[in-house]
């Protein structure tokens, strides 16, 4: 296909999980003192900054910065991007200054960053084959997401401007790649042989794909990436990648206008067009996939409100897209406003992308930690008793599942339609409420099976009780009965050594004495057989809680 883009604009979104009890175990001195884990985050990238000012990246460009919004007029970006979503996602989903008269509260739980690119001269990334293709692009903009749950999204902007079609759709597809799949890969040429990102002549971070292995599961991420997030060490598995080896994609282009009619808009070869960028896949003049398959396919996956005036949208679980026939007024929207489509795109779009993927990423984490933790309870039930941190960890794990239900979980950000539809699709098609509603069950699941152990251990408990209680009631009440009730002669015989009856004195004793140590000594053997339910409870809770605090389940399980 041989039609040109106007304008191509994609950010490659990259989801990852920091293991917030890994980093915090090896940088204590962020984290000491603080209520949760996002209260030191601030402190721990400004202060790994300063360590890694040595590479390229940071020293050229600068390390990340926090960008809060501060002002909120009408033409303030933080005024645009907030309006069009409800209230209670404002308080949420927005990195706002803390104690600014916008809202007068405290900070929320995301922290967003950026990396300040230079004024003069541009941050380019290249991606090459060789003897087959390179393409150089522009980067526009490096922003990072930080969730208190410990997910990040780290978001990298670029574009180009009047390129052939299917230049476009090899940027997408070649530079999304963050690790090969195997080494035939790379002699197929399906990977990048060189990913380099430079400032004009000078290189600040690139990768080559050659070699690597997997680690402890964690395949080779690609340099430029692990650079990007300097301040976390892949290595120690401080962070972990998510998905599998593509970043997702988030792209706007705008082809050049249809000279063939308002009937192009659903002709055959639009569909084709639009198939080969919603699947990201390379230029073709057909489908790459069964034509049959295909239509099924792009009926569930496309947008199509704005059709009939050339834009569509569409929605897979590894790309977001956007198409729009040329670049013009839109209605009452005027091309000196910017254009629409584009201006969309990049505001309150690209934050429903973000937090569609937020809710995947984090629900995949969920998945994980619910496995883990399962696994560790199964083995628990193996050698016949739950441990109480594990049981801890599960409770705790049941807890974080619904603060994110209850705190950061919307079906919907917006009011209007075209908004609910737009979030709808892309949460559909990354499966947000299928997961969630899975790892509900999940959770419930677990969470009655602990009722049922600790109801059973209860029980028990409550039947050791009843002995014990019985045994040294009796006693007591045998001391009480026979002490205050009997004298004269039942005293003289067997409480006061009579001269020629001392043995039935000494014999009582000896009697009484044996029961007496052998209901405490039953009562002793009772206790530390059981020592693990009676433990916890000695410890007391705080130091319950601080024991497995920053216990991190994928690490040390």
């Amino acid at each position: 296909m041989s039609r040109q883009v106007l304008h191509l604009h994609t950010y490659f979104l990259f989801p990852f999980v920091i293991e917030r009890e890994v980093v915090a175990d090896a940088h204590p001195e962020h984290w000491r003192g603080q209520r949760t884990w996002i209260d030191g985050v601030d402190d721990f990238v400004q202060a790994e900054s300063s360590a890694a000012a040595r590479t390229p990246l940071v020293e050229h460009l600068g390390p990340w910065r926090r960008v809060s919004y501060g002002q909120f007029d009408q033409d303030s970006p933080a005024y645009q991007d907030m309006v069009f979503f409800h209230p209670f996602v404002r308080r949420v989903f927005f990195d706002v200054k803390a104690g600014c008269d916008a809202t007068g509260e405290q900070e929320t739980m995301v922290r967003c960053y950026e990396m300040p690119l230079p004024a003069a001269g541009k941050v380019q990334w290249t991606a090459s084959v060789p003897n087959r293709r390179q393409v150089t692009v522009d980067v526009t903009d490096l922003r990072l997401f930080l969730f208190a749950n410990g997910v990040g999204i780290l978001s990298v902007g670029v574009e180009k401007f009047d390129l052939p079609f299917g230049e476009a759709l090899w940027v997408n597809e070649m530079m999304r790649k963050v690790y090969p799949t195997s080494g035939r890969q790379r002699r197929e040429g399906r990977i990048p042989h060189l990913s380099r990102m430079h400032l004009g002549n000078t290189t600040l971070t690139e990768e080559t794909f050659e070699g690597g292995a997997l680690v402890s599961f964690q395949p080779p991420l690609s340099r430029v990436i692990r650079d990007l997030l300097y301040f976390l060490d892949y290595g120690r598995r401080e962070y972990e990648q998510i998905f599998d080896e593509r970043m997702i994609v988030y792209s706007y282009v705008a082809v050049e206008p249809a000279a063939e009619g308002e009937s192009y808009v659903y002709s055959d070869e639009l569909q084709v067009m639009l198939s080969r960028f919603l699947y990201v896949d390379r230029n073709g003049d057909d489908f790459r996939y069964d034509p049959l398959f295909m239509r099924e396919q792009m009926k569930e996956h496309l947008y199509t409100r704005w059709a009939h005036e050339g834009t569509y949208y569409g929605f897979t679980r590894y790309s977001n897209v956007t198409l729009s026939f040329g670049v013009s007024d839109r209605g009452d929207h005027l091309m000196r406003e910017g254009a629409l489509i584009h201006r969309m795109f990049v505001t309150r779009y690209y934050l429903m992308a973000v937090v569609a993927l937020f809710y995947r990423a984090a629900l995949l984490d969920f998945t994980e930690n619910i496995a883990l933790v399962s696994r560790r309870l199964y083995l628990d039930l193996q050698s016949g008793a739950l441990t109480r941190q594990n049981m801890e960890i599960a409770t705790d794990l049941r807890s974080d599942f619904l603060n994110f239900s209850n705190y950061w979980y919307f079906t919907e950000l917006a009011n209007k339609d075209e908004e609910i539809e737009h979030f709808a699709q892309q949460c559909k098609a990354f499966r947000v409420e299928e997961l969630r509603k899975e790892i509900q069950e999940e959770l419930e699941s677990m969470n009655a099976s602990i009722l049922e152990f600790n109801q059973s251990r209860s029980t028990d408990a409550v039947n050791r009780l009843a002995v014990l209680s019985m045994i040294f009631g009796a006693g007591a009440v045998l001391t009480g009965f026979f002490g205050m009730n009997f004298g004269q002669e039942f005293g003289a015989l067997f409480f006061t050594a009579t001269p020629g009856r001392e043995w039935i004195h000494y014999g009582s004793v000896a009697a009484v004495s044996l029961i007496a140590m052998a209901t405490i000594g039953f009562g002793i053997f009772l206790v530390t057989s059981n020592w693990r339910d009676y433990r916890s409870i000695l410890r007391g809770r705080h130091a319950r809680r601080r024991a497995h605090r920053w216990f991190s389940i994928r690490n040390r399980g």
